[in-house]
């Protein structure tokens, strides 16, 4: 007799990064990767990527445009450590230096249609006076690392 193979799903996901708003910086670009669970597995697409850069409409928004297109698909035989897609968005420091403006995250929706998603973003700070005047004048902000533990989910 032989043994049943585990049956799998697929999570297709397909869309845009379409635009942002960082009133304060011009000519952005955004990088986005997946963090998933260890029994994910992407089957096609790609799970990072990188845009372009882009400058500030003109208009009232002051819009940052990207339009961005994520299309992966990802195959699991369990929910746990569901896909959280991750964004960093990053543009040139007075000295011309890429420097992070902004991380995000958020879960890939769970049911299947049209979302739209607001992803708050966010940037380290330094946690003194000092490591924030160094810091500066090295052109070495603070980052955060998006790591996967041994479970396969991040922090």
């Amino acid at each position: 007799m032989a043994t049943a193979s585990p049956s799998v799903f697929l999570l297709m996901v397909n869309g845009q990064v379409e635009s942002a708003q960082f009133p304060e910086y011009d000519d952005l670009y955004c990088k986005y990767c997946f963090v998933y669970g260890q029994d994910w597995a992407p089957t096609a697409g790609l799970e990072e990527g990188i845009s372009q850069i882009t400058s500030k409409s003109q208009d009232v928004r002051q819009a940052l445009v990207w339009n961005f297109p994520i299309d992966v698909t990802f195959k699991s035989t369990n929910p746990y450590g569901w896909p959280q897609i991750v964004l960093s968005v990053y543009g040139p420091d007075v000295f011309g230096n890429d420097v992070v403006r902004g991380y995000g995250a958020v879960h890939v929706p769970f049911s299947p249609g049209r979302h739209k998603r607001t992803i708050p973003m966010f940037v380290p700070e330094s946690t003194s006076k000092l490591q924030k005047f160094t810091s500066h004048l090295q052109g070495c902000l603070s980052k955060i690392a998006v790591f996967q533990d041994e479970s396969g989910l991040s922090p």
